[in-house]
């Protein structure tokens, strides 16, 4: 079995919820992607970094740094930069906070991103793209360009087309529809 293919699965059995939910933006959904439960395992850390790391590559988006809003970015970013210093090309993974600090220097952003980088904005989970477009407000106005943004799962709810419309490529590595037919179900 390759790794695309035991990411899949792990997101299925960790991350996929079935049942009667509500979204962060209010819609109503008959599954939830809880991501975290897979990104955050260290099979999960292993697989994300590696097919991240092959898809950003493949694409030939290989920038000096990668992250997003916390908290469903972080070990996602974490787990590409854990990649990237493996593969000799090595990434390092900084994490936005939804607010600036109201104490000590004040920071937004966290891990030492330099106002002249370029960068990938990541996402584990996305639905309409606002989280991952107020990630790419915070670090442009930090004078960092975003070359791409790239989520390990598309909702497939206008997200990824919101995200283009912006300006920005987007990448996903696993649509939600995927996961649903992998579950043996097509909700």
């Amino acid at each position: 079995m390759n790794h695309r293919q035991k990411l899949l699965d792990l997101l299925v059995e960790r991350s996929l919820e079935k049942g009667d939910f509500v979204l962060a933006s209010g819609a109503r959904s008959s599954y939830y992607i809880d991501a975290r439960r897979t990104t955050f395992s260290a099979a999960g850390q292993f697989l994300v970094g590696l097919e991240a790391f092959r898809v950003l590559e493949g694409a030939g988006f290989l920038p000096g740094w990668v992250g997003g809003l916390t908290m469903g970015a972080d070990p996602v970013a974490c787990a590409i930069a854990h990649r990237s210093w493996l593969e000799g090309r090595p990434m390092e993974a900084f994490s936005v906070r939804k607010q600036p600090k109201a104490h000590g220097t004040g920071q937004q952003i966290e891990g030492g991103l330099p106002s002249d980088a370029t960068a990938i904005i990541v996402e584990d989970s996305l639905t309409t793209g606002s989280s991952s477009l107020r990630a790419v407000q915070a670090v442009e106005a930090h004078g960092v360009r975003v070359l791409a943004v790239l989520a390990l799962v598309d909702r497939e709810e206008g997200g990824g087309r919101t995200i283009e419309d912006a300006g920005y490529p987007f990448i996903s590595l696993y649509t939600a529809a995927e996961l649903l037919a992998a579950s043996g179900s097509d909700d």
